[in-house]
This record gives C-alpha cells, sequence and structure tokens, in this order.
C-alpha cells in the first residue's frame, strides 16, 4: 500500500538518483564508463531501498532496507571521492553535499527507529 504523503528522504534520494544520472552521462561523455555504471548502480539505489523501505512488512524489515540504502551510500561515497581525487574528472562537489545530507537522514532515521524498539538490532 502505498503512501503519497511527502516524505523528505524518498524527495532527497530522488533527487540525488536524478543528479547521479546527469553526473554519470557527463562521465560516460568523457570516456569514465567503468565508474560511470558503478556510480550509477549505487548513486541509484539508495533511493530504491528508501523506497522499498516506505512498504516495508515490519520494523525490523524497515530498519533492514535502511541500512542497505546507508551501505550504498557509503559505496556511493567511496567512489565520489575517487573521482574527486582523480586527474581529469568532472567535479562531484553537488553529489558529495546531496550525499552528505542522505546519509545523515538515513543515520537518524535508523537510529530513531531503533530507539522505538529496543529489541532490534
Amino acid at each position: 500500500m502505498r503512501n503519497d504523503k511527502s516524505n523528505p528522504i524518498v524527495e532527497l534520494t530522488l533527487e540525488f538518483a536524478l543528479e547521479i544520472v546527469r553526473y554519470s552521462e557527463l562521465l560516460e561523455e568523457n570516456r569514465k564508463y567503468v565508474i560511470a555504471r558503478q556510480l550509477l548502480k549505487s548513486g541509484t539505489s539508495i533511493g530504491a531501498n528508501v523506497r522499498e523501505a516506505q512498504n516495508a512488512e515490519s520494523k525490523a524489515d524497515f530498519i533492514h532496507k535502511l541500512k542497505i540504502a546507508a551501505k550504498e551510500a557509503d559505496e556511493t561515497e567511496y567512489r565520489l571521492i575517487l573521482c574527486k581525487k582523480s586527474e581529469n574528472y568532472p567535479n562531484p562537489e553537488k553529489l558529495e553535499l546531496l550525499l552528505t545530507s542522505i546519509i545523515k537522514m538515513l543515520s537518524k532515521i535508523i537510529s530513531t527507529s531503533k530507539q522505538k524498539d529496543n529489541n532490534i538490532k
């Protein structure tokens, strides 16, 4: 059952995914195919997992899906750092700022959700 209420983390991860698509296309234009594909997969997966969490079957399932999103965010962050530190790569600064906000929000949501149900680890 879908909830059509405004949800900041869903909206932010969708915005981030769209920016990742644009950045990946820019990388491909510059013949950086491998990193472009890896970033496209991990960067868009964050939002996909957040969306999936919105329909979780339980609190534990919700937390699990958000933890997967957080892992994808960490993987994406690593690849953006590689781009930033590599020569001849477009600057990923805007993506880094968005991703920092996403990671903070995910951490807070996971932490708050765990506190509400101390039986979940």
